[in-house]
C-alpha cells in the first residue's frame, strides 16, 4: 500500500473510531421530557412560582437530559388531581403540599404542618435527621410515589376574619376555610370548614359563603385579595406553624433513571427548600407592611381562650393518630412527637430564646 493511500485508509479509521466512540454517551444522554402538574395558578405569587423554581433547577442540574414542562392547575389536570394523575402515570412528577392528601391517608398529613408542630427547620430536621424521610417514602411507596420536600411556607396565618373575634364560642358555626390536620383542629371546635383554592375562598369570602378563611401568609395572601373582603388578619396559625411543599415523583419514572439523574431531581428539591423558605419569610414581611399601611388591614392576636382551645382540640388531634387502626400512621405519628418534644426543648434555651431576648433589648 502505497503512504498516501496507508494515511488515507487510517483517517478512515480513525474517524470511524470517533464516531463510534461519540456514540455510547449519546445514547446515555437520551433526553426525558417529563410533565409536571402543579396545584397552583400559574406564578402564583409563593407556591407557583416555587414550582417553576423546581422545573426549572431540574431542568438544568440533569443538563437538560430531564427536561421538565410545568401545567398549572386545570391546564392539564385539576389542582387537587396532581396526586392521582403522577400516581397513575399521566405526569411524571408533581408540586403541591401534603395538607392536600387526607383523603389518601391521614398520616401523610403530618409530613405538611401539625397544629402547635414543627416550625420550617424542624419539619426539614425531622425528615432528614429524625427518621421522618424513610417513613414518608414508606407512605407514599403505597401509591407508587417517591417524595420530596422542596420549600415551605413558614407560619402561616390563622387567617381573615370578615368579623372580630371575642372567645372560643365565636368559632361555632364559623365557615371557614383551611386545610390539612388544621381542618380537623378546627372542626373539633365547632367550626364549619371548607377546602377549596385560594381564588375560590375569595369568592366564597365576597359571596357570604364563608366567614373567614386562612390559606398561606401576607406575600400570597394579599396577590389573592383577600384584604378586599375581610379586614381582620389573625396571627398566630397554630394550625400550620409551618407548612411544606413537595415534589413526588412517579416511582417508575423515578427508577428508572440512572444513579446520576436521581441525584439531580433529589438535590434540586432539597437545594429549593431554604429559597423558597426565606424568599416567603423576606416578603411576607414586606406585603404585611403594606397591607396594614395601603389597605387598612387590621393584625389581630388570637385571644388566649382561643388558643387554649385550639390547644386542647390538636393535642385530640395528634392523639388519635398515634392510635389511628394503620400501623404506618402511628409510627409517623410516634416520630414526629418525639422529634417535637426533643427538639422543643432544646429551643427554649436556643431559637426561643433569642428571639424573646431580641424582643426585649433590641435598641438599634
Amino acid at each position: 500500500m502505497k503512504r498516501r493511500q496507508f494515511l488515507s485508509a487510517g483517517a478512515a479509521t480513525a474517524v470511524a473510531a470517533t464516531t463510534v466512540g461519540l456514540a455510547t454517551p449519546a445514547i446515555a444522554q437520551e433526553k426525558r421530557q417529563w410533565k409536571m402538574v402543579t396545584a397552583w395558578p400559574k406564578n402564583l405569587p409563593g407556591p407557583g412560582v416555587a414550582a417553576q423554581m423546581l422545573a426549572d433547577r431540574i431542568t438544568a442540574l440533569s443538563g437538560g437530559r430531564i427536561e421538565v414542562k410545568l401545567f398549572a392547575a386545570g391546564e392539564l389536570v385539576p389542582g387537587r388531581g396532581v396526586f392521582d394523575a403522577v400516581s397513575e402515570g399521566t405526569a411524571e412528577l408533581y408540586h403541591a403540599v401534603p395538607a392536600y392528601w387526607g383523603s389518601k391517608s391521614k398520616g401523610i398529613l403530618m409530613f405538611g404542618s401539625q397544629p402547635f408542630g414543627l416550625r420550617a427547620d424542624e419539619q426539614v430536621g425531622w425528615m432528614t435527621h429524625g427518621g421522618g424521610q424513610a417513613l414518608y417514602d414508606e407512605m407514599y411507596g403505597r401509591f407508587g410515589l417517591k417524595p420530596f420536600l422542596c420549600g415551605n411556607s413558614g407560619p402561616q396565618w390563622q387567617g381573615w376574619f370578615k368579623n372580630e373575634l371575642n372567645s372560643a364560642e365565636d368559632l361555632k358555626g364559623l365557615k371557614f376555610r383551611t386545610t390539612g390536620l388544621a381542618s380537623e383542629m378546627c372542626s373539633k371546635l365547632g367550626m364549619a370548614v371548607q377546602a377549596m383554592g385560594g381564588r375560590d375562598m375569595f369568592q366564597a369570602l365576597q359571596s357570604g359563603a364563608l366567614d373567614a378563611g386562612e390559606f398561606i401568609g401576607p406575600w400570597t395572601d394579599s396577590a389573592l385579595g383577600f384584604h378586599q373582603v375581610a379586614k381582620n388578619y389573625y396571627w398566630p396559625g397554630v394550625g400550620e406553624p409551618s407548612s411544606a411543599e413537595e415534589c413526588s415523583v412517579n416511582a417508575k419514572a423515578y427508577n428508572e433513571l440512572p444513579d446520576d439523574l436521581k441525584a439531580a431531581v433529589s438535590l434540586a428539591c432539597e437545594s429549593l427548600y431554604n429559597p423558597v423558605w426565606t424568599e416567603y419569610t423576606t416578603k411576607h414581611a414586606l406585603a404585611l407592611k403594606k397591607l396594614v399601611d395601603e389597605e387598612g388591614v387590621q393584625v389581630k392576636q388570637l385571644p388566649d381562650d382561643i388558643l387554649a382551645a385550639m390547644g386542647k382540640a390538636g393535642d385530640e388531634v395528634i392523639s388519635e393518630l398515634r392510635e389511628d387502626e394503620d400501623e404506618l400512621v402511628k409510627r409517623i405519628a410516634e416520630s414526629f412527637v418525639s422529634y417535637r418534644d426533643s427538639v422543643g426543648r432544646y429551643m427554649v434555651y436556643a431559637d426561643n430564646g433569642q428571639m424573646n431576648a431580641r424582643a426585649k433589648a433590641l435598641s438599634y
